[in-house]
């Protein structure tokens, strides 16, 4: 601590650099932040995903509907515990830019297949008692200023027609990453009012007894359906959603590519600015050395420059990246999961630590070999 005095003069001799470097640091980790928040938007639903459960779709497409008749056949397969189903709406509420989820669901086991999402009882009761009740997640409530009893109407765009819906409930998630901006209403008024496709399902949603037995569990639910009209395909929880995922491309390669550039171009630049600032100080560290300083203190004094600036700019840039995700998915519903965890803060710190270590070891190992000799005769 006590050699603080000397950092701190080094670091304001030129202060617009000093400030321009911290800047850097600010922006790549403002900007690692975000990419750290858009991966966790595509990723969320693989990482939270139910150990237990599986989702059945139709093998050709998850837009080819399923018999409601194979809930019952479902039940019968050794290792199922429990049967949902569920129905995409794909509505809109006053304007196309207005997304959000909207699902017909089973209110008979919806609740129960679904445990991390906190649902008040009353609700639920009010919600299973109005057959046109809803049930929407609280992101999507405040989103819109609902609240309980409001009478939302929705446009349908593949099933034409206003349908018109009573909020009987709002849930909230357990967890930072779960989806709160779904909108649940009741299957059989869905499948009442629709005009085609009646008593078929999207897709079924499986609990199992034991998740070590899934991959068995899987085999036998499709190899019960095989060679019917309605094939099915199976998959564990995780492994759908990670399909969805794929869907975009390879997120994770392309964030790890543009992270990857933009730290490298910031080790870059704080290795320059560190070797000038070195070079401008010759004279000063050979003077420090003539005195009794040894090459050890050299070399820690420069690193600590380069890491107090690293520090700064790293928890400013984090700062900022957290303030920014405070405010909400600012994409209207396309990136529920916008949230940026303490592990990621962590993460980027370090990062920026290390990149300050990195960038500032030859200007030290330079400044560390030193003559003192040589020094004095340059100035």
């Amino acid at each position: 601590m006590r050699f603080l005095p000397f950092i701190f003069a080094n670091l304001f001799r030129k202060k617009i650099r000093t400030v321009l470097t911290v800047g850097s640091f600010a922006v790549a980790l403002f900007l690692f932040g975000l990419l750290f928040v858009v991966r966790g938007a595509f990723t969320g639903g693989v990482d939270i995903a139910g150990a237990d459960r599986l989702v059945t779709i139709n093998r050709t497409s998850i837009i080819q509907p399923l018999p409601l008749s194979y809930r019952d056949r479902l039940l019968k397969i050794r290792g199922v515990k429990q049967v949902t189903f569920a129905n995409w709406f794909g509505g809109v509420y006053q304007d196309e830019r207005n997304f959000f989820p909207q699902f017909a669901v089973d209110t008979d086991t919806m609740r129960q297949m679904f445990p991390e999402f906190r649902i008040a009882d009353d609700q639920w009761q009010a919600f299973v008692a109005d057959r046109e009740g809803a049930f929407v997640g609280e992101s999507t409530a405040k989103r819109f200023g609902w609240k309980i009893g409001d009478r939302i109407p929705i446009r349908g765009t593949f099933i034409p027609g206003v349908w018109e819906f009573n909020i009987r409930g709002i849930y909230h998630g357990t967890r930072p990453a779960d989806d709160t901006t779904q909108f649940w209403f009741h299957w059989k008024y869905f499948d009442e009012r629709k005009p085609f496709g009646k008593g078929f399902v999207g897709w079924y949603t499986i609990r199992i007894d034991n998740p070590d037995r899934a991959v068995e569990i899987v085999k036998a639910i499709d190899q019960e359906f095989v060679n019917s009209p309605w094939e099915t395909k199976t998959d564990t929880e995780k492994a759908f959603a990670a399909s969805w995922v794929k869907q975009f491309g390879n997120i994770q390669f392309l964030i790890l590519t543009i992270g990857g550039v933009v730290f490298f171009t910031l080790l870059l630049v704080t290795g320059n600015t560190m070797a000038i600032a070195v070079r401008e100080r010759i004279g000063e560290l050979a003077v420090l050395k003539a005195i009794g300083y040894s090459d050890g203190f050299v070399l820690r004094l420069v690193l600590a420059e380069s890491l107090m600036v690293a520090a700064v700019g790293g928890a400013l840039g984090m700062s900022l990246a957290k303030l920014f995700t405070l405010a909400g998915d600012p994409t209207r519903g396309l990136l529920p999961f916008f949230y940026l965890p303490a592990s990621a803060i962590a993460a980027g710190i370090v990062t920026a630590l290390a990149v300050g270590i990195v960038a500032g070891m030859l200007p030290a190992i330079s400044a560390m070999r030193l003559r003192v000799v040589d020094a004095l005769r340059r100035v």
